[in-house]
């Protein structure tokens, strides 16, 4: 797969970069997208939740009355759960959600998810961008030049390593987020409506998978 790369007035500089199809041209493995989403999900819950049992409330432990002659049902105390105020059964208690994925699983959903983004052309590749001082302004009229609508889609942008003003250009926009090349996970690719490579951190993939096995 050939893309042209665009300067930063969304025009192309003439020159391209070949994608390599053992990362852009899969097809895409459904189930282990749904693994390593799920996974992602799984670790941003707090798992903080709590409630009291019978054990836990406040509460007298006597008996409220006898247990026999007064012609009602059978009491014990005023915790017990069938009396407001009472504890809960089998209530949630504090716990982690997060679970363990095989790395050759989380690669192949990163890479399953990057073969979708293909299919859909929604892959776009800039020339490095580098600020001297950081300007919201000036990154949301580069996105302007791409086609993209800041308001309405959802952007991941892919830096090769930190770049303190691209970020701080772009972090007070709700819709756009960013990403050193090898912190990407499947969750921020799917939930984006563009992936836009710079070419250095494009480059960089394409070299990587192209180096050979260390034996």
């Amino acid at each position: 797969m050939t893309l042209d790369i665009l300067n930063i007035e969304g025009k192309k500089t003439g020159r391209t970069v070949e994608l390599p199809e053992e990362v852009f041209g899969l097809e895409p493995n459904d189930h282990v997208l749904y693994l390593a989403v799920k996974q992602y999900l799984a670790a941003q819950r707090q798992g903080s939740h709590k409630v009291k049992t019978r054990a836990e409330v406040k509460g007298a432990s006597r008996k409220l009355h006898k247990q026999k002659g007064t012609g009602g049902s059978r009491k014990g105390n005023i915790r017990n759960p069938l009396y407001k105020g009472g504890g809960t059964i089998f209530g949630p208690k504090p716990r982690n959600y997060a679970f363990k994925l095989n790395k050759k699983v989380k690669d192949l959903a990163k890479i399953s998810a990057l073969s979708v983004k293909a299919k859909e052309n929604s892959i776009l590749i800039i020339e490095d961008v580098n600020f001297d001082a950081p300007k919201t302004k000036q990154f949301l009229n580069i996105l302007n030049s791409l086609n993209i609508n800041a308001n309405s889609k959802k952007t991941l942008f892919i830096l090769p390593e930190v770049n303190d003003n691209v970020y701080l250009s772009l972090r007070n926009i709700p819709t756009v987020n960013s990403s050193v090349l090898q912190d990407i996970n499947t969750y921020d690719l799917l939930n984006s409506n563009y992936l836009v490579f710079t070419e250095s951190a494009v480059k960089f993939l394409t070299e990587t998978e192209e180096a050979p096995a260390e034996a």
